[in-house]
C-alpha cells in the first residue's frame, strides 16, 4: 500500500476577514475552524503527511496555530513566493501546488482550505490512490454547490467511459441562467479537489516553468491548477478518473456565508 499525503492550499487572505484566511472561520458544531473540520473529516483515512501551502502573509497564522502536527500526523509548511518587485500577485494555484516540491514523493490528495468536501469524498480518494495508478477526481452535482444569493463560477465536468475529457468553466452560473446556458442542475462539476499521482505533479511543474517564461512580462497572469489538468488531459498525458458524490459541499465566499456554514454543519 502507497502512502498518500493531503495538501491544502492556504497561500490566500481576505482583507473582508481582517487579514486572516478564510479557513479560520469558526464554524464547527464544537466551535471548529473550517480548516479544522475539513482536516477531521479527512484525517479518518490514514494519511501519511499533512502539507499547508502557505504565504508570507498567512504562513505565521497556520504555524502557530497548528504547529508540527496535528492529531499526531506531522504538518509541513511550504512557501508560495513570487517577486513582489515585477509581479502584482503569485503566480495561482499550479505554482502554489509545485511549491510543495519538497515535501511530495508520492500520490497526495489536493484541495481549497477554505472548503469542506465531506468524509466520504476524502475515503475515496484516498482508497483508490493507495491501491491505484490513475488521478482522480470528485464530481458534485451542480444543485448542490449553487449559492442562493449570487452567481458563482463553476467547472463541468465532460465525462466519457468514467474518465474526466474535458473541464469547461462556466463564469456567473445561477439556478435562473442554468437552461441558457444548456446546464442543468445534474451535471457534475469540479471543486477543485484531486487525487493525483507523483508523475502528474512532475508534468503540471514543467507546465508551470514553461507558463512562466511564456509570460514572464505579464504582472497579472496566473496559472492555474485545474487548467493545467485539463491540458494534461487534452494532450493525452494524464487520464483522471472521477466518481459522482453525494457529499455535503459548504464553502466561505464572504464573512455572511461563515454563519450559513454554521447552520448547515449542525444539521
Amino acid at each position: 500500500m502507497k502512502q498518500v499525503s493531503l495538501v491544502y492550499m492556504l497561500a490566500g487572505i481576505s482583507s473582508r476577514f481582517g487579514g486572516k484566511a478564510k479557513a479560520f472561520a469558526k464554524v464547527g458544531p464544537e466551535g471548529e475552524t473550517l480548516l479544522e473540520y475539513s482536516l477531521n473529516q479527512a484525517l479518518k483515512n490514514n494519511f501519511s503527511k499533512i502539507v499547508f501551502i502557505v504565504s508570507k502573509k498567512t504562513e505565521e497564522q497556520f504555524k502557530k496555530y497548528f504547529g508540527d502536527s496535528y492529531k499526531g500526523v506531522p504538518i509541513f509548511y511550504a512557501l508560495q513566493e513570487f517577486d513582489e518587485a515585477v509581479r502584482e500577485r503569485p503566480w495561482g494555484t499550479n505554482d502554489a501546488l509545485c511549491s510543495a516540491k519538497e515535501f511530495l514523493e508520492g500520490p497526495f490528495v489536493v484541495c481549497n482550505g477554505d472548503d469542506i468536501y465531506g468524509e466520504d469524498v476524502f475515503r475515496k480518494l484516498f482508497e483508490h490512490l493507495r491501491e491505484n495508478e490513475e488521478n482522480i477526481t470528485a464530481g458534485y452535482k451542480l444543485e448542490r454547490v449553487l449559492s442562493d444569493k449570487s452567481s458563482v463560477n463553476r467547472g463541468i465536468f465532460e465525462i466519457e467511459g468514467g474518465k474526466v475529457k474535458m473541464v469547461i468553466e462556466h463564469l456567473g452560473v445561477t439556478r435562473e441562467n442554468l437552461a441558457e446556458r444548456g446546464l442543468d442542475l445534474d451535471n457534475l462539476c469540479s471543486m477543485n479537489l484531486f487525487g493525483l499521482n507523483l508523475e502528474t505533479f512532475n508534468l503540471l511543474c514543467e507546465k508551470l516553468d514553461k507558463f512562466k517564461e511564456e509570460h514572464k512580462e505579464d504582472p497579472k497572469i496566473e496559472c492555474y491548477l485545474p487548467k493545467e489538468l485539463n491540458n494534461l488531459i487534452s494532450e493525452g498525458k494524464i487520464v483522471m478518473k472521477i466518481f459522482p458524490t453525494d457529499d455535503l459541499w459548504v464553502g466561505i465566499t464572504s464573512p455572511e456565508d461563515e454563519e450559513v456554514v454554521r447552520e448547515v454543519l449542525k444539521l
